[in-house]
């Protein structure tokens, strides 16, 4: 049996597009003689949906994709995902399910019993678990088909789930397992899922063909890197990361195993894939052509801006720089060298005559009140107007330049420098932006295929917002290099307080650093959607009270 597995970059909604790709997989599929061809799960309609699910218009055109699918599964069988209709009253209305298309008909059809809830997930506000368990026959071979999530409860192991699907499937001996997945990216998660794909061979001893999505869905990206592993446990191949790809095997040559070959997974090299990859899609699924962003000199502004020249050419891509009359010589020369390093449209718009007319205006109500952060706040406001007049006008999609640590403390200015309909870096600590730069500067980027288009002094200068003289961000928050791993463990490993101290963080430090994350949670419910690339990523997976009063 030849099995081909077809990892698409599938965009929600979008059936016909959708419907296209896998039906040009399924011809490549046949020329290649495969006998079943396996997409991921929802495929027909991109994951996650969400409330999407509950039009009704929605589930009738996913299944109409199923009965175009159903037409054209004459000679190959066809493995995809799709929502169907519960037809019992009790319980949700839907199931996410596998079907199992061939000559003409719908052959099987396998509900999900695993629906997680945590995180970025929340299948369970939309589906009813799968009780029944069975493999589907197909040309002498018995297939244990499942979905995502049924294979991360192995032995029971998992405390969220009280079954393990596959425990009940091997009841009926099957030949192979076939899996279906819509997992999303984070840098540690492709290591995790080989090892709970294999756990799964190892216990069971068959092999597994493993079928992941690629894609950005506006936060959330999808890296592939679907799986074949044999019954030794050889992770007998794995597709590329961030890339479409189709792929047929033969299984008795996966039955015999002895290979061994894996995709590299150094994080920053992933990370910068996705970041790439998360902008593009988020261009091309909305049909926006060009980002505009300001470019200050500093490094998170040089990062964004050369992302988004990868992702989307120089010729889709203008900066504009706002200097102040606190802004260094240096900070504009830089911002300048990298705009024409990268090819990149660039103008130039000082800040302080807009800026002298908001202190004109409001001179009669601050007279006798010292500069402080009120007066920092309307110059990024002012820069916030100016970026966001340039988008209205030109139809740009302006593009956030946050890092996470100033996202997570609140250093940043709401209507001013958070502006923007996409936060490139809002999952990027400051630490790892700087480790981020190294990798990108050993690319051929921008013009000229330049190596090290960053500039040095962009990379090597302390950090500063430039809003008064001499500032630096240190006159504010704690070093990076000491802020960054405190963060961490509060927000990626929700290390409470005391077990913050214990670990060796200044008490002092953690009251300070854990009342400043919490007490900016409404910036962040007000923030651009972000580019998740971790485990932990503010947005729809971080979901605090903005008035609660733990730890503060």
């Amino acid at each position: 049996m030849r099995i081909a597995l077809s990892q698409l970059n599938l965009h929600i909604g979008n059936f016909e597009g959708n419907l296209d790709k896998m039906l040009a997989a399924v011809a490549s599929a046949k020329s290649e003689k495969a006998d079943l061809i396996c997409f991921p799960e929802l495929a027909v309609c991109g994951y996650p949906p969400r409330d999407f699910l509950e039009f009704d218009d929605f589930i009738k055109r996913c299944q109409n994709a199923i009965d175009t699918l159903c037409k054209a599964s004459q000679d190959i069988a066809i493995v995809v995902g799709a929502p169907t209709r519960n037809p019992i009253l009790a319980g949700k209305d839907l199931y996410n399910s596998a079907y199992f298309l061939y000559q003409g008909k719908i052959q099987a059809i396998q509900h999900k019993a695993l629906l997680p809830t945590y995180d970025i997930f929340d299948e369970y506000r939309y589906f009813e678990p799968a009780t029944e368990f069975k493999t589907v026959s197909f040309k002498g071979k018995k297939i244990a088909l499942s979905i995502c999530e049924d294979i991360w409860n192995l032995g029971n192991e998992n405390p969220l789930y009280t079954i393990c699907p596959l425990d009940e499937m091997m009841q009926e001996n099957p030949d192979f397992i076939l899996n279906i997945s819509a997992s999303p990216f984070n840098y540690a998660h492709a290591k995790t899922r080989i090892h709970t794909v294999r756990a799964n061979v190892k216990q069971y001893k068959i092999p597994m063909f493993y079928t992941n999505m690629v894609g950005g869905q506006t936060d959330v990206i999808f890296d592939g890197g679907s799986l074949v592993v044999s019954p030794d446990g050889q992770v007998f191949d794995e597709m590329p990361y961030f890339e479409e790809c189709l792929r047929v095997y033969d299984l008795a040559e996966v039955e015999k195993g002895g290979i061994q070959r894996e995709q590299p997974k150094e994080k920053f090299r992933l990370i910068h894939d996705a970041l790439v990859l998360g902008i593009r899609d988020y261009f091309s699924k909305l049909g926006f052509q060009k980002g505009i962003l300001g470019l200050s000199g500093g490094i998170d502004s040089a990062v964004t801006a050369v992302l988004a020249t990868e992702a989307l050419g120089a010729e889709n891509v203008r900066a504009l720089l706002m200097p102040s009359q606190f802004s260094s010589d240096h900070s504009v020369n830089d911002a300048k060298i990298l705009a024409e390093n990268l090819g990149i449209q660039y103008d130039i718009i000082a800040i302080k005559p807009v800026f002298d007319a908001f202190e004109s205006s409001l001179a009669p109500q601050f007279n006798g009140l010292a500069f402080n952060v009120t007066e920092e706040n309307i110059q990024a406001r002012v820069r916030g107007t100016l970026l966001m007049a340039m988008s209205n006008k030109f139809g740009h999609i302006l593009l956030n330049t946050t890092n996470k640590s100033e996202m997570a403390v609140g250093y940043g200015t709401l209507y001013g420098d958070m502006c923007g309909g996409l936060a490139v870096l809002g999952d990027v600590y400051k630490t790892e932006v700087y480790e981020l730069v190294k990798y990108m500067n050993t690319l051929p980027i921008g013009k000229h295929q330049m190596i090290g288009v960053i500039p040095e002094n962009s990379i090597s200068k302390p950090p500063s917002a430039e809003l008064r003289p001499g500032q630096k961000d240190t006159d504010s928050l704690p070093p990076y290099e000491v802020l960054d791993p405190l963060l961490f463990q509060y927000i990626e490993c929700r290390k409470g307080p005391g077990e913050l101290i214990a670990q060796g963080f200044d008490e002092v430090l953690v009251k300070r650093v854990l009342r400043m994350v919490n007490i900016n949670e409404f910036k962040r419910e007000q923030a651009a959607p972000v580019i998740r690339i971790s485990a932990k990523a503010f947005g729809m997976g971080r979901r605090l009270p903005i008035v609660g009063k733990y730890l503060s």
